[in-house]
């Protein structure tokens, strides 16, 4: 399974918005004000009218722009608090060292931080999708465990440090992925605040499928059968097949489940769904770019394992430049699934569009 960790930053965005201008004008009703010494009549209406020409200045101030590297910094640090909270160092203790191992490793929270900006944006706080930010994050774990066993990609290098079963073993790796999965669930179910139960189900419901034979699993299971087969046999179609399961899906459930838990209505999340497909799909194409273009130092993990593997990827069949051009055109039907949405709001999701097609590793 092709790894899909966001590394060292490299681009960040800004996004500017601009301030509504106030068009009220404002009725000035002259009182003169005695006093016992004679003074020149002050008038109320200057008042009102220096104290609306400083609220004016306020209201057409243009607002700072959107600064993503602050706004991904401040909401992964609430990430990694949340998970090193929810997996603590308890009996039995080697279990849950390896989990920790992994969970905390580092990286930037992509899926996460997508779940609780779709909860923001469908009118939601934090704290209503932090329990399943941090349940699609152990997902991803697990699934990067699981990925690097000899069974499967069989590598010694994640995020810069040996992978889970090089340190703990093969069996206790296997173990901690299982751990990871399941109690996912479990904290979504019980640590979810100020959310009705049927919402909780739903978004249950939602991560299950996600990551079962309707998504992850599929998507793997069709590229291990895959392995070796030429571009004659491997399609585009069966190639994005197997990264809209593999890869997309569980992106796409974290933005939806964000946008369930917070309280969005049906066109909504399905308006976030596909935004988040694109995103997926999109993440994929960057990584098989990189994986052929970035040393193994630059990505933080194996660097052309899809090549040694013979793996049929996106510039192998298109092209490099085609598959930038490919990549480019997601982006830009990402962007126009948020189109209707508060462009406040909808800010962080657009920079991080903006950061998944020109990340660099």
């Amino acid at each position: 399974m092709t790894s899909v960790y966001l590394g060292s930053w490299v681009h960040t965005c800004t996004i500017f918005s601009q301030a509504t201008r106030s068009r009220s004008i404002s009725s000035r009703v002259s009182i003169p004000l005695r006093y016992s010494n004679p003074k020149p009549a002050l008038s109320i209406s200057a008042i009102l009218t220096k104290e609306e020409q400083s609220r004016r200045q306020d209201q057409n101030e243009p607002k700072p722009p959107f600064n993503f590297k602050s706004y991904m910094v401040q909401k992964a640090n609430s990430v990694n608090q949340a998970l090193d909270d929810a997996v603590s160092l308890r009996d039995p203790q080697k279990i849950h060292e390896a989990m920790r191992y992994s969970l905390l490793a580092g990286g930037k929270r992509v899926r996460p931080v997508l779940c609780l900006a779709a909860c923001e944006l469908v009118g939601g706080v934090e704290s209503m999708a932090m329990p399943a930010a941090c349940a699609v994050e152990m997902i991803h774990t697990m699934s990067l465990i699981h990925d690097d066993l000899p069974c499967m990609d069989n590598d010694d290098l994640r995020r810069g440090k040996p992978t889970n079963h090089k340190v703990f073993g093969e069996d206790v790796a296997v173990l901690a992925g299982d751990a990871l999965l399941a109690f996912s669930f479990e904290h979504i179910a019980v640590s979810t605040p100020n959310v009705s139960p049927a919402r909780i189900v739903r978004a249950i419901g939602e991560l299950a499928k996600a990551i079962g034979t309707g998504g992850l699993v599929a998507g793997q299971v069709v590229d291990i059968n895959s392995e070796g087969l030429g571009s004659e046999q491997v399609d585009i179609e069966r190639l994005e097949f197997i990264h809209l399961h593999k890869t997309a899906a569980l992106l796409e459930a974290a933005v939806v489940l964000g946008a369930i838990l917070g309280g969005g209505n049906d066109a909504e999340v399905e308006k976030l769904r596909n935004f988040a497909r694109c995103i997926g799909l999109l993440f994929q194409v960057v990584d098989d770019i990189l994986d052929v273009t970035k040393s193994s130092h630059e990505l933080g993990k194996t660097a052309g394992k899809d090549l040694v593997a013979d793996k049929v990827t996106y510039p192998k069949l298109m092209g490099i430049e085609k598959s930038r051009e490919f990549a480019d055109k997601l982006k830009r039907e990402a962007k126009e699934h948020l189109v209707g949405f508060d462009p406040q709001k909808a800010a962080p999701l657009i920079a991080l569009a903006e950061y998944v097609a020109n990340r660099q590793n």
